[in-house]
């Protein structure tokens, strides 16, 4: 393939593509995890949305984090770094099964230390939330007020949130899975 095929190949084309070569299969295949495989290699920057461009971002730190050192034995010897990630609105423009692969790769990074704050309206990813700060109770001048904190099952049970009967139904037909943090508060 020449260099013009290549740049023309959607990110999950070049993760199968390049998958002998470890250097370049796995950020691509982080690209993936984060939802951003339908992406072509030659896509120009300033394309991307603001959630496309914050995924990105996300994946660059991965690759620098999670599982930078192979071999278990220097991992072992290594102190863990925490890092803090604040997304905003990661999930703008995705596809549900683009925000199952966001959530895995979210919970990968708590589970590896890290602590994850998401500012987003999406109640599926509210719905996985170790903790919710419901502000409201509309938006601008009218909001900016903390209407209800707690996990999202004391959010579903809240008289003030307008976040509460949407929550009910996300935890009602989507139980929710393994909270984001396995670590004991």
């Amino acid at each position: 393939k020449s260099i013009g095929d290549v740049m023309e190949m959607t990110i999950e084309q070049a993760a199968a593509f390049f998958s002998a070569n470890q250097k370049i299969a796995r950020p691509l295949s982080l690209l993936v995890d984060t939802g951003l495989g339908y992406l072509k290699l030659g896509q120009p920057s300033p394309t991307l949305s603001g959630g496309e461009a914050q995924r990105l971002k996300l994946a660059t730190q991965l690759t620098r984090g999670i599982g930078r050192a192979q071999n278990e034995r220097i991992r072992k010897m290594r102190k863990p770094k925490s890092t803090l990630y604040l997304l905003e609105e990661p999930t703008i423009g995705l596809h549900m099964a683009d925000v199952e692969l966001l959530l895995k790769v979210l919970h990968r990074l708590v589970d590896e230390g890290n602590t994850v704050i998401v500012i987003e309206h999406n109640v599926s990813i509210m719905g996985e939330a170790d903790y919710i700060v419901d502000m409201g109770p509309e938006a601008g001048a009218e909001g900016g007020e903390v209407v209800a904190t707690g996990t999202p099952e004391e959010i579903a049970k809240s008289r003030t949130s307008r976040t509460a009967p949407f929550l009910r139904e996300v935890l009602k037909t989507k139980p929710r899975k393994q909270k984001l943090s396995s670590r004991a508060a």
